[in-house]
């Protein structure tokens, strides 16, 4: 199975310049937010693979106008050919703005869904916005990570945990992948192809 990962900037590789045939390939396209609409929905048209999102914290737009065709899993648990993808958008609170969480209100989100996880024997994928408190975030408010997401990996062991948020060109040293125990942390800014 092959996953497209997405986030915060729409590649013109994707978008501008895009071939037809490009993304034949392609079974499952997974957003993990700040990308504007009209761009998911040219995605999973062109490239007739089911998409699934979480929004970002730039995405009220998607309160009037959600992407077409595409499926927000944000606060659920789906099922997708039997790999588990449970959504969890929004970034830590900086400014009052939508889909901002403090760290309780995350955690409260993570406990809602426990039921859930455990009924469906765990999770293979974890899609946020923002990433682990500590794994490839930033020291600002805005772009904090959520240490209950550390606690949700260490818990149920996803086999990823894909994120966006925080833009690789933001420093040299922030991680386009790496580990927590078991998982493997994917930053999904721009795009990343993934091969299950």
């Amino acid at each position: 199975m092959k996953l497209l990962l997405i986030s915060d900037i729409e590649s013109p590789l994707l978008w501008d310049h895009f071939v037809p045939g490009r993304l034949d390939d392609v079974d499952l396209i997974l957003s993990c937010g700040d990308l504007k609409p009209e761009y998911l929905s040219f995605l999973v048209t062109m490239s007739h693979a089911r998409l699934l999102y979480v929004p970002g914290n730039h995405d009220g737009i998607y309160e009037t106008q959600p992407p077409e065709g595409c499926e927000c899993v944000d606060g659920r648990l789906v099922t997708v050919e039997g790999l588990r993808i449970l959504g969890l958008g929004g970034s830590s609170w900086y400014n009052g703005g939508p889909y901002q969480y403090s760290e309780g209100q995350m955690r409260r989100r993570i406990r809602k869904k426990a039921p859930a996880l455990w009924l469906g024997g765990g999770v293979d994928i974890v899609l946020a916005h923002a990433p682990i408190r500590g794994l490839g975030d930033q020291d600002d408010p805005a772009h904090r990570g959520f240490d209950s997401f550390r606690g949700l990996v260490e818990r149920w062991h996803p086999r990823y945990f894909v994120h966006g948020h925080v833009h690789l060109n933001y420093g040299y040293k922030i991680p386009r992948r790496s580990r927590l125990g078991d998982t493997e942390i994917i930053n999904a800014y721009g795009y990343q192809f993934l091969e299950l």
